[in-house]
């Protein structure tokens, strides 16, 4: 029976120590460290998401500074608000929630962020800085996924590391975190021919794909260790892309969905949020 990873109390222990830090900036620099999050429209699970980024921010006592902004805005409009805020010396991090209204390209938008302000770690520079193995703000889940594989004592180095996901907020960044630590890492993908075969090979199994229950139990290596990434909403409640159940009774490790990974990706927000404000002082 798979041991379950406890991304939620994983993530109190991130909490805590953020608040530590904050504590500490804000009694030597005689302010908070402030996170500002731009919300276009009215997507229901966006709200949600920035809800909680919100609430995590006081818990680590951070200044949380929300802007709302109507589905209409335009895209010079949202341009010259980011440009403010990468221009206010008191702002240390800055993030907008995806995904934008149509209309509104993401790429151009997550751009214009100063790379330094850039807490979600998606800017192209950002992106660059950890392919070339230079410090730079991490994607926050793929960081969080580390961080759970650390808390875990799961040894990466010569281990084969399968990723099933290749976007830039989750699949590339997350192979280059496994490469750094010496893992043998093999990308997946939508289009990949067989499929089953690599995930039976992985001793690490990543899956980020966003559909459910994709990756049946029964494919995989006995002993192996799952990240499932995935949250998806189906009439029986939250699942991960991974079959639960199977893999239970494969893998030695696993995280649960929800409680797995979803809780360290906001823990991760606040981490680089702090880092930020050390950076600019």
């Amino acid at each position: 029976m798979a041991q379950l990873m406890d991304g939620k109390a994983l993530s109190q222990i991130v909490w805590e120590e953020t608040l530590e830090e904050a504590q500490a900036f804000e009694a030597e620099r005689g302010r908070k460290p402030v996170l500002a999050v731009l919300l276009v429209g009215e997507d229901p699970a966006s709200k949600i998401y920035v809800r909680n980024k919100a609430r995590a921010c006081k818990a680590c006592g951070i200044e949380s500074r929300v802007m709302r902004l109507a589905a209409e805005t335009t895209k010079e409009e949202l341009l010259d608000i980011i440009r403010g805020l990468n221009a206010d010396p008191a702002v240390d991090g800055v993030m907008v929630q995806l995904p934008l209204p149509r209309g509104l390209d993401e790429s151009e938008i997550l751009a214009s962020i100063d790379p330094d302000k850039d807490v979600d770690g998606l800017h192209t520079v950002n992106l660059g800085r950890l392919a070339a193995g230079k410090e730079g703000f991490v994607p926050c889940t793929p960081q969080g996924v580390m961080r759970i594989l650390s808390h875990y004592n799961v040894e990466i180095e010569g281990k084969h590391a399968v990723v099933v996901g290749r976007s830039n907020i989750v699949g590339k960044p997350m192979a280059m975190l496994l490469l750094a630590q010496n893992a043998t890492v093999t990308i997946c993908h939508s289009r990949t021919k067989d499929l089953r075969s690599y995930v039976q090979s992985a001793d690490i199994l990543v899956a980020a794909v966003g559909k459910a229950d994709m990756i049946p139990g029964d494919w995989l290596k006995p002993g192996c260790v799952v990240i499932d990434v995935g949250i998806n909403r189906t009439d029986d409640g939250l699942k991960g892309d991974v079959e639960g159940q199977g893999a239970d009774e494969k893998a030695s490790l696993r995280t649960p969905v929800p409680g797995g990974v979803g809780p360290m990706t906001v823990a991760m927000l606040m981490h680089n949020t702090m880092e930020a404000a050390r950076r600019h002082g």
